[in-house]
């Protein structure tokens, strides 16, 4: 096996991004404070996902530390102030937050996270929100918002309403507990555990599957998927048409239906 392909890291101050074999790797990188949210490292994030979408055919969001995200910064930006001083602790939704998870759902590469340790509030809905989610044995998925007065958000009540199902997703909401890598996995609300030192190669192992597959196809695959968990039967259809219109005529179609007729392993560029 030859050696994987690595692009230098850029410089950030909360992040981590580099390019393995036309993987783009991104890890939050404030252990610190166990990779919380904050204004910086929300835009550095958003940077580094468009870099991603322009450099790469797939992407790995993880961590550096024993957390992948405690969630939202309470000591830093909470919100700005509504038009009666007090403050609005949607704001930062609205401007940041949600913009960015927009963003993830319409991504054109496949991506994947791999999670260690707490993934919590605006932390668990971005590990919630990958195509493949490879949790370690020491993962854990918490709701935490109950705890503190507020409401979940980052779009995690859509996504573990979805993933989990009603019952399930309220008494994660509900009651603020911690959901262990194995109950996670049981739910199907994980991918797949793995011990702590496998974490990113496995993940890397499957990036580099999808990196090498028909990335444009598989883009079409993540817009079909994330359109039809929200739209009915009728327009799910639609959809799918539409679409297929646009992958067959790429060439990795081509070359995908060459193969199979010359009994050979497909190689996909992207195109």
């Amino acid at each position: 096996m030859s050696a994987p392909i690595r692009r230098p890291a850029m410089e950030y101050k909360k992040i981590l991004f580099e390019i393995v074999d036309n993987v783009a790797i991104i890890r939050l990188n404030d252990p610190a404070v166990l990779n919380a949210f904050d204004l910086t490292l929300t835009h550095e994030l958003d940077a580094a996902i468009d870099r991603a979408a322009n450099s790469a055919r797939a992407m790995i969001i993880t961590s550096v530390g024993r957390a992948f995200s405690a969630g939202a910064n309470l000591s830093g930006d909470l919100g700005d102030a509504d038009e009666s001083g007090e403050v609005d602790a949607g704001s930062v939704l609205e401007t940041t937050i949600n913009p960015l998870m927009v963003k993830l759902s319409r991504l054109p590469i496949p991506f994947i996270t791999a999670v260690r340790g707490a993934a919590a509030g605006v932390g668990c809905s971005l590990a919630l929100s990958a195509d493949i989610i490879v949790a370690s044995e020491t993962a854990y998925f918490l709701q935490a918002f109950a705890k503190i007065g507020l409401v979940p958000d980052g779009g995690s009540s859509w996504l573990l309403m979805r993933a989990i199902g009603r019952v399930r997703a309220m008494e994660m909401m509900l009651l603020a507990e911690r959901l262990p890598a194995a109950k996670a996995l049981e739910w199907g609300l994980v991918t797949r555990v793995t011990s702590d030192e496998e974490l990113e190669s496995t993940a890397l192992d499957l990036a580099r599957q999808l990196a090498s597959g028909p990335t444009r196809s598989l883009g079409m695959i993540r817009e079909t998927a994330w359109a039809a968990a929200d739209k009915d039967w009728i327009d799910a259809l639609a959809t799918e048409r539409r679409l297929q219109k646009d992958a067959g005529r790429t060439k990795d179609n081509q070359e995908g239906i060459s193969a199979f007729m010359e009994k050979r392993a497909p190689v996909f560029t992207g195109a």
